[in-house]
C-alpha cells in the first residue's frame, strides 16, 4: 500500500499550486488548487467557470500560477495537502500555525502556512519539490523546507508528467562487482541478489553493502512510528558517515 492515500500510478503528475490575481480590482487575491496539468489548469481559471475554472477565480482574472508543489505519490495525497493549505485552521496537523495576522497579505499568509506544512508530518516525509514558476514572486520560506525538498525554478520540464525513474545516489555504480562471487548484506548477512540493487555508503573507504529494507530498519530504530527514513548514520566501518 502506498503512502498517504494509495499507491501512485507510474508516470502520473500530481501538483498543488498557488494562483495570484493580477487584476487591479482584485490584486493580491490568491487561490490554492490541485492539478495534474498545470498549463491547462491556469488556462481554465482564466477562461472562467464555464470553461472549467473555479467559481472563486471566475471573472477575476488574469491569474498567474506563481508556484507549485509536486512529487505527491497519489492524487489523494495531493488533495489532502490542498485541503489543509486551503483550511489551515481546520486541520488538526496545523494547529500550531497561527491565524492570518492583521495587515498580513493573503499571499504572505499562504506562504507561511506552506512553510509549516512542509515541516509537518506526513508531508514532511514526502519526496516533494517546491517550484517557483515566477521568479519575481519568490520569497524565502520561514521555516525553510526540509533538506530533502529541493527548490526548482521556471516552468515544468516537458516530460514532468512522466518523470524518468531516478537512480539512488547510494547505489554503487562505480565499483565493479565480481559476478562469480556472492555478495552479502552487511546488516543481515544474507546474500544480495543482483536485481536488488544494494545500497552502498558514498564514502570510498566504507565497505557497507545493504538491502534497502535492512538499511531502512536500521535508520528507523530512533523513529519506530515511521515507515520511511529521511536520513541516518552509516552503520558500516566509516566513522561518522552519513547517508
Amino acid at each position: 500500500m502506498g503512502p498517504a492515500g494509495g499507491e501512485a500510478r507510474p508516470g502520473r503528475f500530481f501538483g498543488v499550486y498557488l494562483l495570484y490575481c493580477l487584476n487591479p480590482r482584485h490584486r493580491g487575491r490568491v487561490y490554492v488548487g490541485f492539478t495534474i496539468n498545470p498549463a491547462r489548469r491556469v488556462q481554465q481559471h482564466n477562461a472562467g467557470r464555464k470553461k472549467g475554472g473555479a467559481w472563486r477565480t471566475s471573472g477575476r482574472g488574469p491569474w498567474e500560477m506563481v508556484l507549485i508543489v509536486h512529487g505527491f505519490p497519489s492524487a489523494v495525497a495531493a488533495l489532502r495537502f490542498e485541503w489543509a493549505w486551503q483550511h489551515p485552521q481546520a486541520s488538526r496537523r496545523l494547529a500550531h500555525v497561527g491565524p492570518r495576522l492583521r495587515g498580513e497579505a493573503s499571499f504572505a499568509f499562504h506562504l507561511r502556512v506552506l512553510a509549516h506544512m512542509l515541516r509537518t508530518p506526513p508531508w514532511a516525509r514526502l519526496p516533494l519539490t517546491l517550484r517557483w514558476l515566477r521568479a519575481d514572486f519568490r520569497q524565502d520560506l520561514c521555516p525553510p523546507p526540509p533538506p530533502h525538498v529541493p527548490l526548482a525554478f521556471g516552468p515544468l520540464p516537458p516530460r514532468a508528467s512522466a518523470p524518468r525513474r531516478r537512480v539512488s545516489p547510494l547505489v554503487d555504480t562505480e565499483k565493479e562487482r565480481d559476478h562469480d562471487t556472492e555478495a552479502f548484506c552487511t546488516l543481515c548477512a544474507c546474500v544480495l541478489q543482483d536485481e536488488e540493487g544494494p545500497l552502498c555508503c558514498p564514502h570510498a573507504d566504507c565497505s557497507l553493502r545493504a538491502h534497502v529494507i535492512c538499511l531502512a530498519e536500521e535508520f528507523l530504530q530512533e523513529e519506530p512510528g515511521q515507515l520511511l527514513p529521511l536520513e541516518g548514520q552509516c552503520p558500516g566501518a566509516w566513522p561518522g558517515g552519513g547517508l
